[in-house]
């Protein structure tokens, strides 16, 4: 299995507009983050997960020409503002792409994107995103492009965002923790992809890198890579003070399990 880190920051992205911080002047490529995207690859199945606002150019970047299945986290614009650039996969594949998404999400994602599952028709000689939708509920076993995996819904401040189980590899996306009855699932997992803002106060939505460390060690993970960046601190400072086997990961780093 390979996973291929499309996008890892946050909502605003890095470099932010109109900040002069360090780490949006850097001339490091590691420290220009695109929304949250991951591709997870595993023999010929290709499964995305979320659809960020610069996923065309993530897809171009990484060479991806086809699709097997589409994940997406939550609603949130960040994840899923880019759901029209699947519509090149299920016009060149010829058949709609499969997208799971949690049941509580649904009204939301319907309402936002009605052009794609509303009434109305495309414009002559245009198109929309053919898109087979699946939905899921809490700790549901689903096989998106037939990769088995268990959901969990994680707690997001006032929200909620779902993560998986799959195989050996655990994604926690913009999560606060992990329910203690949720602790098994991800548990000894060889590679751990979580979210994690910053060094030090904490937020009420997601992880910080304290935070997101502390609770890789108590699931025991082989390997945590951290995405959903802020630009508080360059990628090399990050780095260097994390602890063995945490890791921060940057736009384009394939790892495999």
């Amino acid at each position: 299995m390979r996973i291929r880190f499309l996008g890892t920051g946050t909502s605003f992205g890095v470099p932010v507009i109109g900040c002069g911080c360090a780490t949006c002047r850097s001339p490091d490529p590691r420290d220009r983050r695109t929304r949250h995207g991951l591709l997870i690859e595993s023999g010929d199945i290709r499964l995305l997960v979320d659809t960020p606002p610069e996923l065309r150019l993530q897809l171009l970047q990484a060479g991806v020409e086809r699709l097997d299945a589409v994940f997406l986290s939550h609603e949130h614009a960040d994840h899923t503002h880019g759901i029209d650039d699947l519509r090149i996969f299920s016009l060149r594949q010829r058949r709609p792409i499969p997208l799971y998404l949690a049941r509580e999400f649904e009204a939301g994602i319907r309402s936002r994107f009605s052009y794609i599952w509303g009434d109305a028709r495309p414009q002559p000689g245009s198109a929309v995103p053919r898109l087979d939708l699946t939905l899921f509920e809490d700790r549901d076993v689903i096989a998106p492009g037939g990769l088995e995996m268990q959901v969990v819904a994680l707690p997001h401040g006032v929200y909620r965002s779902y993560g998986f189980r799959l195989g050996g590899l655990g994604v926690l996306i913009d999560a606060k923790s992990v329910p203690d009855d949720a602790m098994a699932v991800f548990a000894d997992a060889d590679v751990l992809v979580m979210n994690a803002l910053w060094f030090g106060d904490p937020h009420p939505g997601h992880f910080s890198m304290e935070e997101a460390a502390a609770t890789a060690r108590r699931l025991g993970a082989g390997r945590t890579y951290l995405t959903h960046i802020a630009h508080r601190t360059r990628h090399m400072e990050i780095e260097r003070r994390l602890p063995a086997g945490v890791a921060p990961a940057y736009d384009g780093l394939v790892v495999e399990l």
